[in-house]
């Protein structure tokens, strides 16, 4: 798909006196994103570090995500066909020195960004994470939102969100064979260029609504399919990640014992996950064997 420049507001930010090394753009990939769309952007609005540019990058919505996206963005633009590409192309169009990528069902504390490019001036890190938490409602939220609490002290774990540009456009584009691993990818490639990722002390939720079994197994039948793709960039990635998981829950065994209902679930959840993966990565073996048919 080709994008298209829609429109295009303060490109240096909307406060542009002061502080232009600390300009950072903020760059939402969406499709169909109607339920969620409006609080990650109106969070985006109210930072409360100034010089931010809002960049949404759509990709053929057609419920009222565009109609929402547009109130508020700076530049809004429609690219695919993947979540990698549409980053990318936010990335070539920002024109700060920072970006975040940041997902259409994320909603940002108001000082958000302000700690994150603190912490990134403080340590000279490369990169900067922000640690995630789950709401929404229903059991399988629940067990979401336990699993998610025994990474928070996790720094390995933590994809980087606030990034030098000048990287992002080089070294670290977003890998456009993956649809859910690039983000891992990046945190790779980058531990492996011996860049540094910094955690800021700072907590951001990730609105998951109400998860259902259906729902988890499909999106990682999904993700799996970009599996063998990072397994070709990174020797060792898939075995490297899950003992870390598996790190991070012994390290929350406590905190997993005071509710055991949820820890169940969480575990059967993540069963779940390793069979929608494994299945996923296997589709994309058998196609590409297959020269890309299937039966």
């Amino acid at each position: 798909m080709s994008d298209s420049h829609v429109s295009a507001g303060t490109p240096a930010g909307r406060d542009v006196e002061g502080g232009v090394a600390r300009a950072v753009s903020v760059i939402v990939p969406t499709r169909n994103n109607e339920r969620t769309i409006e609080a990650t952007l109106a969070s985006v609005v109210a930072q409360t570090e100034p010089n931010v540019t809002l960049i949404v990058v759509d990709n053929a919505s057609n419920d009222a995500t565009p109609e929402i996206a547009q109130r508020y963005t700076d530049v809004y633009l429609e690219a695919g066909p993947e979540r990698s590409a549409q980053r990318n192309r936010g990335i070539q169009a920002a024109e700060t020195p920072w970006i975040v990528w940041l997902d259409s069902d994320m909603i940002l504390p108001p000082r958000a960004l302000e700690v994150a490019l603190d912490t990134a001036e403080q340590t000279g890190a490369a990169g900067v994470a922000l640690p995630e938490r789950t709401i929404g409602t229903g059991f399988w939220t629940a067990c979401r939102a336990l699993e998610r609490e025994c990474y928070l002290d996790q720094p390995w774990l933590h994809n980087p969100r606030l990034l030098r540009r000048e990287f992002m456009v080089g070294d670290g584009e977003f890998h456009l064979a993956m649809s859910g691993p690039e983000d891992a990818d990046l945190r790779m490639k980058m531990r492996r260029a011996g860049h540094r990722i910094e955690l800021a002390p700072i907590v951001i939720d990730h609105d998951e609504g109400h998860l259902t079994l259906r729902d988890v197994f499909d999106k990682r039948r999904y993700y799996g399919r970009s599996i063998p793709a990072l397994e070709a960039e990174h020797d060792g990635a898939v075995s490297d990640q899950g003992r870390a998981v598996l790190g991070a829950y012994w390290s929350h065994r406590g905190d997993l014992a005071r509710r055991p209902l949820h820890a169940a679930g969480m575990v059967a959840m993540r069963a779940m996950e390793a069979v929608g993966y494994g299945y996923g990565a296997w589709t994309a073996r058998r196609e590409a064997a297959s020269g890309g048919q299937t039966s």
